[in-house]
């Protein structure tokens, strides 16, 4: 009842605001609707997170304080492939009549490229299929697809616009191009893009410490990222910010509430008290505020991205970041403190904090099926021959867009044994294989294996994909799969069989399956039922005795899991339940349990301070 009284006030103080003036810069303060403003904003992806609980995550945000929704548009998801385009279920705009309706105003980032923590920072792989790619600049071929893209997703958004009636108040042009800094043509096209297909509210930069004298461009207003994790970091960006942009407003874009995992690390976190004294000392300066993250939700399927400094690391499946609200859209002790504090910088009652969703322990799931990846190639993509290895992203699959995501298995004929060499031209991983039998692996720090003396053979080597970097100056040579030669003996390997495994919902439907025999062989392809009596609700999978894989249920890719560490359990939300029977398949890699057991908690593994 309160929530409903808080959004009545909040659409009847909208209906008095001046909808001709946008945000603007007043001397040292912003304003809106020709009155002071102070942005309190908070990131939140919705492609990270079930549609059903958009509005739950948003409540939630305008609960602890914050008046402004920051939304991310991923390219990668929105466009898959060249000529589609999808704009439905988990990637509808929706959202935007979502916030407004909760009283949240939004900042737009529809990137081209967007970072988040994404592969290739959530541009599409099909741009790699150009071996002249130049992502990020004036080359012709990365401004004629973002040409097509901005066709269609900005009018979708213009009516959504705060002098239209709408809650976005800016746009973000690129994220931190500063950074990358290749062409001093490129923010100016961007910028224009936007602007031509009707963007006519304030067009923002966004950059950290290194790239603030490159990132801008003129007729965009000058916002400063920064990745504050202390108040070190706080003290620096004053006194840069007293250097170059006195007497104006700061929005401080990426306030850091915790860091995202890598696969083999230390979950990451950011103890609140920190967190809390950098958000205090930013807010009685007067700067406006954003957090990354204020919930940050789950890589889902293959979506993560990879570091690539100081050496390649995969990010995990979760995307819990530490933040205000978890992984599963819980409270946490850093909500609570910030709602505190932020209450003092709100003019209005804050709403109550609405109920939480229940987490369920289900029974364990016992899987009694069993399919051998070797017995599931004739139900994959058509093979594709070829005298040389082909990359992913050039495969002839997916209506010519090549492959984006999962493993490609590739296999050769030897006559002989001896040494045998990736020179790194594996990416990111690779099982290797002598008549179907494991014989070791390829990865970034291990590039060569021993082959047994023997006759005519067939050499498989299974390849995934582990992320595309997100952020830097590699993201032009984020191909995957095989990218180059493979040496035996010094000799190169020629004459390849490529099999194209995306693991898409079509492909596991097809297959055949049989009863896990006793000694069931890997890579393989486990299935089992999850019985959900009543109304489905969240939960955490674990798979104590298994190695590294994938998980889906109902057909919905859930997303990786590896004994490495730290993540030890994967959230399965309850909307992607349903009442009665569920399907359960696993993708493994080497070795199992046959059992999934269902949890009430997360596990997000060995903790380290940041």
């Amino acid at each position: 009842m309160q929530l409903h009284r808080m959004n009545m006030q909040h659409k009847n103080k909208l209906m008095r605001i001046n909808r001709s003036m946008g945000l603007r810069v007043n001397s040292s303060q912003f304003t809106l609707g020709g009155k002071p403003f102070r942005i309190l904003g908070g990131s939140l992806h919705y492609f990270r997170l079930p549609r059903a609980y958009w509005k739950d995550r948003m409540v939630k945000m305008k609960a602890c304080g914050l008046n402004t929704l920051t939304v991310d548009v991923p390219w990668s998801l929105h466009q898959p492939e060249k000529g589609e385009l999808r704009f439905q279920g988990g990637l509808d705009i929706d959202y935007l009549h979502l916030a407004a309706e909760v009283g949240l105003w939004v900042i737009l980032r529809p990137g081209p490229y967007i970072g988040s923590d994404l592969d290739l920072g959530g541009l599409p792989s099909w741009l790699l299929r150009d071996r002249e790619m130049m992502l990020r600049t004036t080359y012709p071929g990365f401004i004629a697809a973002v040409n097509v893209y901005f066709d269609k997703l900005i009018p979708k958004v213009v009516p959504f616009q705060f002098k239209k009636g709408g809650p976005i108040i800016a746009v973000q042009v690129d994220n931190k191009y500063g950074s990358h800094a290749r062409d001093g043509n490129y923010m100016s096209f961007v910028k224009e893009a936007l602007q031509e297909r009707g963007i006519s509210e304030v067009l923002l930069t966004s950059d950290d410490r290194e790239g603030l004298k490159y990132g801008g461009v003129q007729g965009v207003k000058f916002l400063v990222c920064m990745n504050i994790l202390g108040n070190k970091a706080l003290l620096i960006l004053i006194l840069i910010l007293i250097l170059i942009k006195p007497n104006s407003p700061v929005l401080v874009m990426e306030l850091w509430t915790g860091r995202s995992d890598g696969w083999g690390g230390l979950h990451h976190s950011l103890p609140a008290e920190d967190l809390l004294a950098v958000v205090r000392e930013t807010l009685r300066r007067g700067m406006s505020i954003n957090l990354y993250m204020f919930h940050g939700g789950t890589n889902f399927g293959f979506m993560n991205g990879a570091l690539a400094n100081p050496s390649y690391k995969a990010l995990v499946t979760s995307y819990d970041y530490d933040a205000p609200l978890s992984e599963a859209g819980d409270y946490t002790q850093k909500y609570h403190l910030l709602r505190d504090l932020l209450s003092n910088f709100n003019s209005e009652i804050l709403s109550e904090m609405p109920g939480l969703h229940w987490k369920e322990e289900y029974e364990a799931t016992i899987l009694f099926q069993h399919l051998s990846l070797w017995d599931a190639l004739p139900y994959t993509h058509e093979p594709f021959k070829s005298q040389f290895p082909v990359n992913m992203e050039n495969l002839p699959v997916n209506n010519g867009n090549g492959q984006a995501y999962g493993y490609t298995l590739y296999e050769t004929t030897i006559i002989r044994g001896g040494s045998l060499k990736s020179g790194r031209n594996i990416q990111d991983r690779a099982l290797v294989f002598l008549n179907q039998s494991f014989i070791g692996i390829f990865h970034h720090r291990n590039v060569e294996l021993a082959v047994p003396d023997g006759k005519k053979r067939t050499l498989s080597l299974l390849v995934e994909n582990c992320g595309r970097v997100h952020y830097g100056k590699d993201m032009d040579n984020q191909r995957k799969g095989i990218v180059g030669n493979i040496l035996l003996n010094h000799t190169p390997l020629r004459d390849f069989t490529i099999y194209s495994l995306d693991m898409t919902p079509d492909f596991i439907d097809r297959a055949p399956w049989k009863s896990v025999p006793n000694k069931p062989s890997f890579p393989g392809f486990f299935q089992g039922r999850l019985f959900v009596n009543g109304y489905p609700s969240d939960t955490f999978m674990k798979l104590p005795g298994w190695s590294k894989g994938v998980v889906f249920i109902n057909g919905q890719n859930i997303g990786r899991y590896w004994d490495a560490g730290p993540q030890q359990a994967l959230f399965l939300p309850g909307p992607f339940l349903n009442s009665g029977m569920n399907q359960v398949i696993v993708f493994e890699e080497a070795e199992a349990d046959f059992k999934i057991q269902f949890e009430d908690s997360p596990d997000l593994g060995m903790t380290v301070d940041i």
